[in-house]
């Protein structure tokens, strides 16, 4: 598969230091993408002498031309693909179980690294996925191209997702109905990374008998403060009988 060779305008590891990055991070980052770009240059190069010798009648030559570019091709998407992975796995070594970092890659890298694990989420049960995408602010033209990759994953995968106050961060809800986009209170998981502590339910009050009180057929237990009241309520009455019939 052909993935986008042209470099990127700030290094992404450079971008915001964490982790592990460093500028070795930084230099095999860089080593990998100019290796893929080589061999992207060399594979047009000779595109267009192949389609000159065919032109001209050497079909042979022509041939033999298209085969050197494919294998260029070939070695242009194994130098991405070994980029793709190394920053992944660099952006992505202190996030959360449930959060993922699809800076640095390109738009078909992040679809693939992206598909594989929503697969892995489905089949640990996860209630949902934080996609950080990035705000394009060092893509060209300051254009954002992952987040809309994601945003039409997601319908085309009959996902539902929002977009919280971080324009650069998306939530897949993989446990909702419905798809598309979806206002992000909905989500109350959506703003805090991983859960914490997992599924909490709600605590019951422990089991109470009823109060059982000379033949009252076992009405609810009264509190102390109230049984006091009760009881000087009910000596005052016997006083005043008293002093009446006196």
């Amino acid at each position: 598969m052909s993935h986008q060779t042209g470099s990127l305008s700030s290094n992404p590891l450079a971008r915001e230091r964490r982790g592990g990055q460093n500028a070795a991070d930084e230099a095999e980052y860089d080593r990998l993408r100019g290796l893929a770009r080589s061999e992207q240059n060399r594979r047009h190069e000779l595109i267009g002498q192949s389609r000159e010798a065919y032109q001209s009648g050497e079909k042979a030559r022509a041939h033999e031309l298209s085969q050197e570019a494919k294998r260029h091709e070939a070695n242009a998407n194994a130098y991405n693909k070994q980029a793709a992975e190394y920053i992944f796995r660099v952006n992505n070594v202190d996030q959360a179980e449930d959060t993922i970092d699809l800076h640095g890659l390109f738009v078909e890298e992040a679809e693939e690294i992206l598909a594989t694990r929503i697969q892995a989420a489905k089949r640990q049960r996860a209630r949902g996925l934080h996609v950080i995408v990035g705000k394009g602010i060092h893509s060209e033209n300051r254009v954002q191209k992952i987040k809309p990759a994601v945003e039409k994953f997601c319908r085309d995968n009959n996902l539902v997702y929002s977009i919280g106050s971080n324009a650069g961060r998306i939530y897949i809800d993989l446990q909702a109905d419905g798809v598309g986009e979806v206002d992000a209170s909905q989500h109350s998981w959506a703003h805090g990374g991983q859960q914490q502590g997992g599924y909490q339910p709600h605590q019951q009050s422990q089991y109470q008998p009823p109060h059982q009180d000379g033949g009252s057929g076992g009405g609810q237990q009264e509190d102390s403060g109230s049984g006091l009241f009760g009881l000087i309520g009910m000596l005052f009455g016997f006083l005043k009988k008293l002093l009446c019939g006196k």
